[in-house]
């Protein structure tokens, strides 16, 4: 599928509000983001993006970025080292569990927010929101 098509048949505003939801029980960030380009290595293109973005400096190592690559039909999610440690490796399969077959199917919004429904859930279990947390990063979908 185009990475136009893909992101024209997901509702943004559905996924920012799932975001936003999210965030609110936790001191955690997710983020949601889609490349244009063919990425055959997402894992480890994720990772840098996660980098990228910055999301390695959040004061709890708690971020989540959620990756698409809608041109070779493949994502990867990617967590900080504090979430990581507190759940490891069967959670992001569980994650991936939960988006693949909704991907699939064409069902991306869906996929999406569930995802992050998800990943909301375990920040929040692991990290409550404290007084003075704030939430920096924007929760829009991330395009390039």
């Amino acid at each position: 599928m185009k990475s136009r098509h893909f992101l024209q048949a997901v509702d943004h505003d559905r996924i920012v509000a799932a975001i936003a939801a999210a965030e609110k029980q936790t001191s955690g960030e997710i983020r949601v983001y889609v490349s244009k380009r063919k990425r055959k290595e997402v894992l480890a293109y994720a990772r840098r993006r996660f980098t990228k973005l910055k999301m390695h400096r959040l004061p709890h190592r708690n971020g989540v970025l959620i990756f698409l690559a809608p041109l070779t039909h493949r994502f990867a999610v990617v967590g900080d080292t504090e979430i990581h440690t507190k759940c490891g490796d069967d959670f992001w399969k569980e994650v991936i569990a939960v988006m693949e077959p909704l991907l699939k199917q064409g069902q991306f919004t869906e996929g999406i927010v569930q995802a992050v429904e998800k990943v909301g859930a375990i920040l929040a279990k692991h990290f409550p929101p404290k007084a003075g947390d704030q939430h920096n990063l924007p929760d829009s979908v991330i395009e390039e």
